[in-house]
């Protein structure tokens, strides 16, 4: 088990991460915008293995590391400290958490209950046109990407980063925090391409041919844009019991596939 070292260029601190509502949902509002921006690129780089489990996450190296200070780092990992992302001790200070699959599994089964209560929720309360645009600008631009068929890391990452603002958009117009503050706790795989890729907890029980990148679109990316486009239709229709349930089983959906996938090594 190793500490994490600081040798790596500083990520850029992008400008926008403040100003992004869509920060909201991912990261408490009541943390400052640096914070906000650690947090996700921290909680990425424990998610996609580049921050082995097991590795000490001390504030001085990531604070060098990341051009910041010690104070949004500190904030960071009292979070992900909270959300069991990574643990804390007295002796070893914190520490990355190791996930198991199961762990992942149960995370996303409670996530489709919350990701439904939060569809019906939206519509219930009503949208407003602005969040409302956005939803169907995902749904516009996810379905575009599909239709032109060929696929690769590229577009793979282009149509999840849609998939993540059109889950969040509804869950931010919930306007919910105690659900939003649930579903961060159900963030245990990376969300920024196919989770039986680039989690490394869960590409260690699927089968290397299963996780090759193909060169047109995937069935189960074609089947969650239709989903997309389900979801959309029921909030546009004002039904909200239609709303939670397709979008309860698109995330359980999610569930099956690497529940499937895994247990065919």
């Amino acid at each position: 088990m190793s500490d994490v070292k600081s040798s790596r260029a500083a990520p850029k601190m992008p400008d926008s991460a403040a100003s992004d509502p869509i920060d909201l949902l991912n990261d408490p509002p009541s943390t400052e915008p640096a914070t906000h921006t650690v947090l996700s690129i921290l909680r990425e780089k424990i998610l996609t293995g580049e921050i082995a489990a097991g590795s000490r996450l001390r504030a001085e190296a990531l604070a060098t590391e990341m051009n910041v200070s010690r104070t949004p780092i500190r904030s960071a990992l009292a979070v992900l400290s909270a959300e069991g992302v990574v643990q804390y001790s007295v002796n070893r200070g914190y520490t990355v958490r190791s996930v198991t699959i199961g762990d992942i599994l149960a995370a996303v089964e409670v996530r489709a209950s919350l990701e439904g209560t939060a569809a019906r929720l939206s519509v219930d309360l009503g949208w407003t046109p602005g969040d409302l645009a956005r939803l169907q600008d995902c749904a516009i631009k996810g379905r575009a990407i599909v239709d032109r068929g060929d696929w690769s890391a590229e577009i793979e990452f282009e149509w999840y980063e849609l998939n993540w603002i059109f889950h969040r958009t509804i869950n931010i117009a919930a306007r919910n925090p105690v659900l939003r503050a649930a579903m961060r706790m159900t963030i245990l795989s990376p969300v920024s391409g196919d989770v039986i890729r680039v989690s490394p907890v869960v590409a260690a029980h699927v089968p290397q041919r299963l996780r090759q990148m193909p060169n047109r679109t995937p069935e189960h990316i074609q089947r969650s844009q239709a989903d997309h486009e389900a979801i959309l239709a029921a909030i546009l229709a004002d039904d909200a019991e239609r709303a939670e349930q397709l979008m309860t089983a698109h995330v359980q959906a999610t569930r099956a596939r690497v529940h499937a996938l895994a247990t065919l090594r």
